[in-house]
Order: C-alpha cells, then sequence, then structure tokens
C-alpha cells in the first residue's frame, strides 16, 4: 500500500500556475512494474500525482485509466530498476460476515496506518450524491479522510476490498 499525493489548480487562475489546493490518499501496488490501484475521487481533479513508497521513495504518477462510475482508478509509475511488492489478491466473494479484516491507508496524510475490524455486511449499496455504489463490503474498521484507495485485506493479508468512503452524521 502507498500513499497518494495529489495536487490541483484552479484553471482560472493565471492558467495553472499555481496549485491551489493538495490532497491525499491511498493506493495498492497490483503488478511489479509500477501499476497501482486507487479510488477515482482521489486523483479525479489532481494536475499532479505523487506516490510515497514503503522505501520513501517519492515518485510522479499519470492517471492511465478511471472510473467515476465505480469510482476506480489506475496510475501508472516509472519504478526504474527496484520493482514494487504487488499484493496478494483474494476473493470478496468468499467473504463472511464477522469475519476479521484491516484496513490500510494514509489517513489524514499519516503514511502506514493499520486499523482492524469485521466484515459487517457484504453486499451493501449505498447512495453517494447522485449515484449507487453496488456491492460494497461494509467493514466496522475505522476509516479516515485520506484512507480512501487504500487496502481492506482479509487476515491472510489478501486484498479483498478498497476502502472507498465513511459514513458519518
Amino acid at each position: 500500500v502507498v500513499n497518494i499525493t495529489t495536487m490541483a489548480c484552479d484553471p482560472e487562475f493565471f492558467f495553472c500556475a499555481v496549485p491551489s489546493s493538495t490532497g491525499s490518499g491511498s493506493g495498492i501496488v497490483l503488478k511489479a512494474d509500477g501499476i497501482i490501484v486507487t479510488n477515482h475521487h482521489v486523483v479525479a481533479s489532481a494536475r499532479d500525482i505523487y506516490v510515497t513508497m514503503a522505501d520513501n521513495r517519492n515518485l510522479e504518477a499519470k492517471v492511465i485509466a478511471s472510473s467515476p462510475r465505480y469510482d476506480l482508478a489506475v496510475i501508472r509509475v516509472d519504478v526504474g530498476d527496484k520493482p514494487l511488492k504487488e499484493i496478494v489478491l483474494g476473493n470478496s466473494d468468499n467473504l463472511r460476515v464477522g469475519e476479521k479484516v484491516l484496513a490500510i491507508g494514509n489517513p489524514c496524510g499519516l503514511g502506514g496506518t493499520l486499523t482492524t475490524g469485521v466484515v459487517s455486511m457484504t453486499g451493501r449499496d449505498i447512495k453517494n450524491g447522485g449515484r449507487v455504489m453496488e456491492d460494497l463490503i461494509q467493514t466496522d474498521a475505522s476509516i479516515n479522510p485520506g484512507n480512501s484507495g487504500g487496502a481492506l485485506v482479509n487476515s491472510s493479508g489478501e486484498l479483498v476490498g478498497i476502502n472507498t468512503m465513511i459514513l458519518s452524521p
């Protein structure tokens, strides 16, 4: 799991010469050659995207695919001759209510955070703005801003989901 920092700008302000806001999120290494998955909303308005690795390398990333509908994005970094450690994929269809899960991410810009919880429900549909997000995994693991795009793993460390949102009053 990697930390993602983004910079956005107001296109009407001096032709985007100066970044107007920064954001942070998380990403999951899918391929050792630099393919990372995150949430669409983490990178959607970014002008610049930087990925910080566990070994403190800070690499520039580019979006190679993105889906607002599913809130997923794929980004790529150039890893040079230092391949990344890719996550092991699990099967979310095998999750059961009450099963232990761990959320790994970059909450509030603090990297490398892990929280634990259990699966509260599978197949949850939630209305988010004007769209319905379907077939989600609900957990009571603590998720905070910046965890978006991070890994939800089972007790074997296999990826079973992507941290996407929190619901709070």
